[in-house]
């Protein structure tokens, strides 16, 4: 949005700020209240798996700019004019899913932002533009700060990783673990923890931030370690686990423990999968 109380998510990033996030599926402006409360950076809204309602998003924004904190939106794939929604009503970003190549990279980047980088529709009186209350000047150098974040999450895409995050325009690089080991046959662990290695080091040679989706702050020290510069805590993993603990001094044991150990594929290994 064009009036911030503090830099942007983007240039937080070129300093070197390790930020952290909550992803909400769960419409909620309060959780989004309390994220902001909590002293989070950012949230993230999902338009993708969770509902896609203006409305109602608009609200969520509010609630957030309220307490300082920025939005991160996740659109459905190629959805340019969800995205342009989801910036004119003030978010500091945009993630896009499904990136498989150089050419999704530029449409993802063309989408978010003005000519000449991009091709995102101009205009001043929505939201993000204080309705018309600043000037085109502003309203364009505001909408340099806009933060664009590719989503790999397949095969093809992570062999196109260097030329995927080396497009102008990518700040950041999001691995979506559940959908790669879908598109991999869901193969061990090992091949999926190696394939997301592999599309972190060619971000960070092509100098863009990675972002890790965690379930635990212990998830998140390790994604820390590994070099995450956004940590974004899957709130349905954290709040099931906070479920279960409650649940348990009522039952006397683990809530929803089976029985027998079942099999477990990698999604079911990934909690922290978007």
């Amino acid at each position: 949005m064009t009036a911030s109380r503090r830099p942007s998510l983007k240039r937080r990033l070129a300093s070197g700020e390790r930020l952290y996030g909550a992803l909400l599926r769960l419409p909620s402006e309060t959780l989004v209240e309390m994220a902001g409360v909590a002293g989070l950076d950012y949230v993230v809204l999902d338009c993708e798996h969770g509902p896609a309602d203006m409305t109602a998003l608009q609200h969520h924004l509010t609630a957030a700019a309220a307490q300082g904190v920025e939005v991160l939106v996740r659109v459905g794939t190629a959805e340019p004019a969800l995205a342009l929604r989801c910036l004119d009503l003030g978010a500091a970003g945009v993630i896009h899913p499904h990136v498989d190549s150089a050419e999704d990279a530029r449409r993802a980047v063309a989408a978010d932002h003005y000519p000449p980088l991009g091709q995102r529709g101009f205009a001043t009186y929505s939201r993000a533009g204080r309705f018309g209350t600043v000037t085109a000047r502003e309203h364009l150098a505001a909408g340099e700060d806009t933060l664009v974040v590719v989503m790999i999450e397949t095969d093809r895409a992570c062999a196109a990783a260097g030329e995927i995050t080396a497009t102008r325009g990518v700040d950041a690089v999001l691995v979506g673990p559940s959908d790669l080991a879908a598109d991999c046959g869901f193969p061990g662990r090992d091949v999926i923890d190696g394939l997301t290695e592999g599309v972190h080091r060619a971000a960070r040679a092509a100098g863009r931030a990675v972002m890790t989706i965690v379930p635990s702050t212990e998830a998140a020290r390790e994604a820390e370690e590994a070099g995450a510069q956004l940590v974004l805590f899957n709130m349905a993993a954290v709040l099931m686990d906070t479920f279960r603990s409650l649940a348990s001094p009522r039952t006397g044991r683990r809530a929803a423990e089976p029985s027998a150990p079942a099999p477990r594929t990698p999604l079911d290994a990934t909690p922290d999968a978007p």
